[in-house]
């Protein structure tokens, strides 16, 4: 049965106001990243009076930014390397095994997820610093602490959803693997890991974009050697002016990474999200 026109063009309608709505911002960063400074600092013009890419290349030089990146990578990298590995190994043994304490390991693991992040905050930093006095391990101001402290909010929601998918994995394809003669390390490995390549990119992407754009915490946890992009971006606001042309720019170049990730990996993160969803 064919749609009414009436609901077909208010569809067409509102998918055109809610394009231009999600575009529209997109549009103001990237002709602003093309502004000389004194054409953005005034008052805002639809169509630039002239365009110039030289704040593209200012944007190195006035604040570290190829440092930040660096940091960022290193951080967001091994935060969701770390979150993968062990998410993948809990969750199969919660999906495979039968063990005391299950459920409630799993409601734990879900329930972290209803607290604010600021809730950890000053918890976290005392703890830092305790260790660093203590032990002279230096959590706080490194990389290490960072990932550490990105590792509490991924790690819980990436073994909850890699629960589901394995779930989702016949375990029949386990039973055939041992016949065979593997053990259940190589089962997990050559059976179900393949299997279930769709879910481990969603969480991989989770973990990425997670530690990719933090604040709060960055802000925080690290000092000038090892800052990270998101909060690096504030250094193009100073005292006497604010370049605005350049954090357009700079925010343009963050998002190039996570963009250009999320689209060569979409396939597998809308079957990761969809199979791990739905048993």
């Amino acid at each position: 049965m064919a749609s009414p026109r009436s609901f077909i063009w208010s569809r067409r309608i509102f998918l055109t106001l809610l394009t231009g709505f999600v575009l529209l911002p997109v549009y103001v960063m990237i002709s602003s990243s093309l502004k000389p400074l004194e054409d953005v600092s005034g008052k805002f013009r639809w169509m630039p009076s002239g365009l110039t890419i030289q704040p593209y290349f200012d944007i190195w030089k006035t604040v570290p930014l190829a440092k930040y990146f660096w940091n960022s990578l290193i951080v967001a990298g091994a935060a969701t390397v770390c979150s993968v590995v062990i998410a993948v190994f809990a969750a199969y043994a919660v999906s495979r095994y039968q063990f005391r304490g299950k459920r409630v390991f799993t409601v734990t693991v879900l329930s972290t997820q209803m607290f604010p992040g600021i809730l950890f905050l000053l918890p976290l930093f005392l703890i830092y610093v305790n260790i660093g006095q203590s032990t002279g391990i230096a959590l706080f101001g490194s990389r290490g602490g960072l990932i550490l402290t990105y590792l509490t909010f991924s790690l819980p929601f990436s073994i909850w959803m890699l629960i589901g998918y394995f779930e989702s994995v016949p375990r029949d394809l386990d039973e055939a693997a041992m016949v065979d003669g593997c053990g259940p390390l190589k089962a997990l490995f050559r059976v179900v890991v393949p299997a279930a390549i769709p879910g481990i990119v969603a969480v991989a992407v989770y973990a990425f974009m997670t530690a990719w754009g933090e604040v709060l915490f960055a802000s925080v946890l690290t000092t000038d050697a090892t800052r990270t992009l998101a909060v690096g971006l504030q250094n193009y606001s100073t005292q006497n002016d604010v370049y605005w042309n350049q954090i357009m720019a700079a925010s343009l170049v963050v998002s190039i990474p996570v963009v250009a990730g999320f689209l060569l990996l979409q396939r597998y993160l809308v079957a990761g999200l969809t199979a791990g969803a739905v048993k």
